[in-house]
């Protein structure tokens, strides 16, 4: 068998060395381009990231305050209770009682009354929210059930809650709760039902003849 020419060989290794330098070329330029791709990607991961919210309107955001300090009443959750009160806020109930001044009184009150309480359930129906300028009104029913002093207790009444919106947040400076009086219901279970906290006084006696 004949052996191949040299000039064959030689045009072999002059196309393998042509190859060669095409895919060296071809990976010198990929390679900054590669680079810089991850380089973005490297400056993307570390860029902090943006999220464009949309305020919601004044009503939905006070009907979000009244579902989360209505939250807050139920769990015990005071932090959270406090976030939606002015510390000014003022309570009145719907008894023959003093109103009570400031966030520091009422919690004294509801701490007090909320530790009467176990498997607390409290239904919010027929919100109505007002608001003007800085200023705005709630006035909602609600529905109690539960155990007080280790009774079974339930109870109805109505809220009317007064915001006034400082540092652009919208807070209660305002809250009168009272339980609907029922006739199978007797002053005793529905004292402590009242959702907004607020003192509560049993009838006085008349006094002895």
């Amino acid at each position: 068998m004949p052996a191949k020419p040299i000039f064959a060989t030689a045009r072999t290794w002059r196309a393998l060395l042509s190859f060669i330098a095409c895919i060296a070329i071809l990976l010198s330029v990929a390679s900054p381009a590669s680079a810089q791709k991850e380089k973005k990607k490297k400056k993307d991961a570390n860029a902090p990231e943006t999220h464009t919210t949309i305020p919601m309107p004044d009503e939905q955001q006070i009907d979000y305050k009244i579902s989360e300090m209505l939250g807050a009443w139920q769990l015990g959750d005071i932090d959270r209770l406090h976030q939606d009160y002015a510390d000014d806020a003022v309570f009145v109930s719907g008894v023959w009682a003093p109103p009570v001044f400031g966030w520091s009184n009422y919690l004294a009150v509801y701490q007090q009354r909320r530790a009467r309480m176990q498997q607390v359930r409290l239904d919010r129906v027929n919100t109505y929210i007002k608001v003007s300028g800085t200023v705005a009104w709630a006035c909602y029913q609600w529905d109690f059930t539960g155990s007080v002093d280790g009774q079974p207790t339930t109870s109805r009444g109505q809220t009317t809650l007064v915001f006034e919106k400082r540092s652009d947040r919208w807070l209660i400076v305002h809250n009168h709760t009272s339980a609907a009086q029922e006739a199978s219901a007797t002053p005793q279970l529905q004292q402590p039902a009242v959702p907004a906290g607020t003192p509560q006084q049993q009838p006085s006696k008349p006094p002895s003849s």
